[in-house]
């Protein structure tokens, strides 16, 4: 009789499964910074080393609010001081998930179609 082997996981569906992961650590991330978490989101790859987590729809209240008094570049700034503020468990979530040392990273946001994207750079896996 043949045993039974496990099924294989094909580096493809690892690494759609590891993004599935990244984009529900942004979203819980955001809703635990801000009290609010994005309606929509997703992380692909932007080549071997980079990872781009974008979400949608994360305004609260009161920066949509601000935003109506044209308050764009304030609400610009207190996002980028969060995000920055907590840098470590953003990046330390992407290495945790990927196995990868996150080298740098950066946020952005457009306030006026309420995007933001989370960029992360890996280091190069050796020999890769």
């Amino acid at each position: 009789m043949d045993e039974m082997q496990e099924p294989r996981i094909g580096h493809a569906d690892r690494q759609g499964l590891e993004l599935q992961e990244i984009t529900n650590a942004m979203v819980r991330l955001y809703k635990e910074l801000f009290g609010r978490g994005p309606t929509k989101a997703r992380t692909n790859y932007a080549g071997p080393d980079t990872l781009i987590a974008t979400v949608e729809n994360s305004l609260t209240a009161a920066e949509r609010k601000m935003l109506e008094l044209d308050e764009h570049q304030r609400v610009r700034e207190i996002r980028i001081f969060f995000q920055h503020a907590n840098e470590v468990e953003f990046t330390g979530t992407v290495e945790e998930i990927t196995g990868r040392k996150v080298w740098a990273f950066v946020s952005g946001m457009d306030t006026n179609r309420d995007v933001s994207s989370e960029v992360f750079y890996l280091e190069p896996v050796p020999g890769a």
